[in-house]
């Protein structure tokens, strides 16, 4: 069941009092004897439903666990409260929560993505007849909430939506839609167009799909603002081309425009949130398919930039179709260059699904990401742009090779190959999101996810503020 967020307490409102383990005490008599009866604990996330009198739910309880001592523990406590959704009988419910239980904002933010499902191909949903709607406590700013969360939904859909029915085309009318829902500038090169315009990168990877590669390109706000420019992977699907993947690694890789997704999301909550920059969304959509027209292994493409790059391997191709599209962002020299990309797997045995590197030589911003990771539980790590490596991708007949041979650093190797085709970005940062969440949480089931966005959009926020 959805949650409703209120901005103030509804009327006949029951309470929802969290609490941390050691708590139990402290509740009203007979919440705490109903807390024995059915051995609560106060677990974190354990949701316990009080009866009244009359047998109708007159309050809940929300466990807290015990009190972390880590910092990032503690800065995610409200993360729990996404645990609320699915469990609240319908109605009106107000938060009462002990000292300690972090930001309400955040908290609002939880609730309304722990109610998220993707639904679109269940033939057995039915909408509730009741909705609960709740009050996350003073001091929540509820619109700011259900902004991030309508974004992180929207990445979500993207990501969890099959190629079939989410391919460079549909792709491209998502993006269409958002530029439209906010009176973007909105223009794409496509097919063959690609090549007339200088992106034969994208092309070369997305030309052996029978919907043509193409290159989406939106901008937002007064144009003479700060410009802050964001590039998401859109490989709709990646086969690996003629190095292809066995049929086990092809089963999430719908996912492979995670990268897209998250930019999506991101640029919904820089329009909706109003901030004063200059904003411009490209996104390179492909599929990397096979046919007689595929790119090879052994082939020397020709980049945006004039580069040449030997390809060592068509199964890493996202960075291709980025360096094309990070050519142009950076040729209009903007404050603030943001790629964001489910490039590697290396990331993922270096840092697990939930945790995405970055990669920046801004050290300043860096540390407002850490810092802004930190405050809005959205996690992130900072790995370096070691140039040692960067001669691991030489190659003999080309300026530069898409991989190493070596099998090392496979995502900072990945990062320096995209840093080669960046030069006047004044700051620009790497993400190499993994897109997917593999186990359910408080704030969302299995299925593709949001990563970095909300760190990264506390932090233009910081730097940037509101239009006007």
């Amino acid at each position: 069941m959805a949650i409703t967020l209120s901005s103030r307490p509804g009327a006949a409102s029951r309470p929802v009092r969290a609490i941390f383990a050691d708590g139990i005490d402290r509740l009203p008599d007979q919440q705490r004897k109903w807390a024995a009866a059915m051995r609560f604990s106060g677990e974190a996330g354990s949701v316990l439903i009080v009866p009244g009198k009359d047998g109708e739910a007159s309050a809940a309880i929300l466990g807290l666990g015990k009190q972390a001592k880590d910092e990032w523990t503690r800065e995610a406590l409200p993360l729990v409260f996404g645990a609320l959704a699915g469990r609240l009988p319908a109605g009106a419910w107000h938060v009462e929560a002990e000292n300690g239980a972090g930001d309400p904002t955040l908290r609002a933010v939880a609730m309304a993505l722990g109610g998220y499902r993707f639904s679109r191909y269940k033939g057995d949903v039915r909408a509730d007849a009741e909705p609960v709607e709740i009050f996350p406590g003073e001091g929540a700013d509820v619109s700011e909430a259900q902004r991030i969360a309508e974004a992180v939904s929207l990445t979500r859909d993207l990501i969890n939506t099959p190629t079939n029915d989410l391919g460079p085309a549909e792709l491209e009318a998502a993006a269409r839609a958002l530029a439209g829902e906010f009176g973007a500038e909105f223009s794409v090169t496509r097919g063959d167009e690609l090549l007339e315009n200088d992106f034969p990168m994208i092309h070369a990877v997305g030309r052996a799909s029978v919907s043509a590669p193409r290159l989406i390109d939106f901008s937002w706000g007064r144009s003479d603002a700060p410009k802050v420019t964001l590039v998401g992977k859109g490989v709709c699907f990646d086969t690996g081309g003629l190095d292809i993947k066995p049929s086990s690694g092809m089963l999430l890789m719908k996912k492979d425009m995670g990268g897209a997704a998250n930019v999506l999301g991101l640029a919904r909550m820089v329009m909706a949130g109003g901030l004063d920059l200059r904003l411009r969304v490209l996104i390179p959509a492909v599929e990397n398919s096979i046919s007689a027209s595929a790119f090879r292994p052994g082939d020397v493409l020709k980049s945006r930039n004039g580069k040449t790059v030997e390809i060592g391997n068509t199964d890493a191709e996202g960075r291709l179709v980025l360096a094309d599209a990070l050519t142009l962002a950076d040729a209009e020299e903007p404050q603030i260059l943001i790629d964001m990309a489910t490039l590697t797997g290396a990331a993922r045995v270096a840092l697990g699904p939930d945790v995405p590197p970055f990669y920046t030589a801004d050290h300043g911003f860096a540390r407002s990401l850490a810092e802004s990771a930190l405050k809005v539980a959205d996690p992130i790590w900072q790995l370096p742009l070691w140039q040692p490596y960067a001669e691991n991708l030489s190659s003999k007949i080309a300026d530069v090779n898409n991989v190493t041979s070596d099998g090392f650093a496979g995502s900072i190797t990945a990062a320096l190959f995209l840093e080669g085709f960046v030069e006047r970005a004044r700051t620009w940062a790497h993400f190499d999101v993994y897109g997917w969440r593999p186990k359910a949480s408080p704030i969302g089931p299995v299925g593709g996810e949001a990563q970095a966005i909300r760190a990264l959009y506390d932090v233009l926020k910081q730097r940037f503020g509101k239009a006007g």
